[in-house]
């Protein structure tokens, strides 16, 4: 890329933005952002999907099914697979669990989708 083909910073909308390896760097504010994620003109964002463990697309409010038993620390008995989950949230989870739900017995937790199947 050009320098006159940066985009601006996403922050401060600063025109002096410069590369620095695989990243865009704006030296009036500081922010850092990759360089395949810089923004296009015209670009709408990305909208997040979401697959369970069979590659069915999961949404908010859906039943799904553990399919793999999972331990619970500082509980005796893990989740047991089979077990259902009702009324899902998808949100940005920390370390890849990206539901957030409640299970009977266990209380509120996150789950990562590879271990649950959708129905």
């Amino acid at each position: 890329m050009t320098d006159n083909a940066l985009p601006p910073c996403p922050e401060c909308s600063g025109v002096y933005a410069y590369e620095m390896g695989a990243l865009l760097v704006c030296p009036e504010c500081g922010h850092e952002w990759p360089l395949a994620a810089a923004p296009e003109a015209g670009d709408a964002p990305a909208e997040r999907v979401i697959k369970d463990a069979v590659g069915n697309v999961l949404a908010d409010g859906d039943t799904v099914t553990v399919v793999k038993g999972l331990k619970v620390k500082g509980h005796p008995t893990g989740i047991k697979a089979g077990t259902k989950v009702r009324n899902i949230r998808l949100v940005d989870g920390v370390d890849g669990h990206d539901i957030d739900c409640k299970i009977d017995g266990f209380g509120s937790m996150q789950l990562k989708s590879s271990v649950v199947r959708k129905g």
